[in-house]
């Protein structure tokens, strides 16, 4: 299996979707909830289509939010599959704050060994395959003929920095008890903590990227969520563990729903 053919063709299928995406957005719309006709489903759709039409080239079968109803007993047998998020960050595309990202990972016998994520309106595209580590790119619009060119026009992650504050993704409000507890930990342990509030699959790549140390999600989330950015981490050098262990987040799992995880 040529791995880095599929990547580009997962980069690419990101690019456009995010495209798709684009031409929603940049509509003036007001939406409050999601249904068959609002724009947000639009924007969904559009770009789970897009999505599909050059995955399906690939002949892997693809795992989607739309695609949940396969049943275990089919996706059990599946060796390689795509795992998809058209737009993840709903919350951030209906307040127009640009936090909402395309998510395209590839997972073997339940661990991610590749993953694409898109950010259309910042136009920063993350992506990484399990031996060729981890990159970002600024200013990421077109579909790319070669990829080597493109790893070599990208920076390498994590990015070094020189934080001050040992920074934790999360949210600044609706804290669950046990991220309240995490974060008096780390107060105790390194003093000044700083929380960086961010949407979408951007908190898995802000610690991949070096932004931030660690991001706890005490709360549900679906394997589509995550897979992108778990590879983005995982290739960068970091673990994705689930609560209280030091097993990692598999997937394809019976239940799609994740379990508790810290990514550090």
């Amino acid at each position: 299996m040529n791995f880095k053919k599929l990547l580009k063709i997962a980069i690419n299928a990101s690019v456009k979707g995010g495209h798709a995406i684009m031409e929603v957005y940049a509509s003036d719309f007001a939406v409050e909830h999601k249904d068959d006709k609002s724009p947000l489903t639009l924007a969904d759709k559009n770009c789970n289509d897009v999505i599909e039409e050059f995955l399906t080239r690939t002949n892997i079968p693809i795992l989607s939010e739309e695609g949940a109803e396969i049943p275990f007993s089919e996706r059990k047998e599946w060796e390689y599959s795509w795992l998809v998020d058209p737009l993840d960050g709903t919350k951030e595309f209906i307040k127009k704050n640009g936090e909402f990202t395309v998510n395209i990972a590839m997972i073997h016998k339940g661990s991610p060994i590749m993953g694409v994520i898109f950010v259309p309106v910042k136009k920063e595209l993350y992506f990484a395959l399990d031996g060729m580590g981890s990159y970002k790119k600024s200013d990421f619009i077109d579909e790319i003929e070669d990829l080597e060119a493109l790893i070599s026009n990208s920076d390498s992650l994590p990015i070094s920095n020189s934080r001050k504050s040992y920074t934790v993704v999360g949210s600044r409000s609706h804290m669950s008890v046990e991220t309240e507890k995490f974060f008096d930990k780390k107060k105790q342990e390194h003093g000044n903590v700083e929380v960086i509030a961010v949407g979408s699959s951007l908190k898995l790549c802000m610690v991949a990227e070096g932004k931030a140390d660690a991001y706890p999600r005490y709360a549900p989330t679906m394997e589509w969520d995550t897979g992108a950015g778990d590879a983005i981490c995982r290739m960068a050098g970091f673990k994705v563990l689930q609560y209280n262990s030091e097993n990692p987040v598999e997937y394809n799992k019976e239940d799609l729903l994740n379990p508790w995880f810290l990514v550090k």
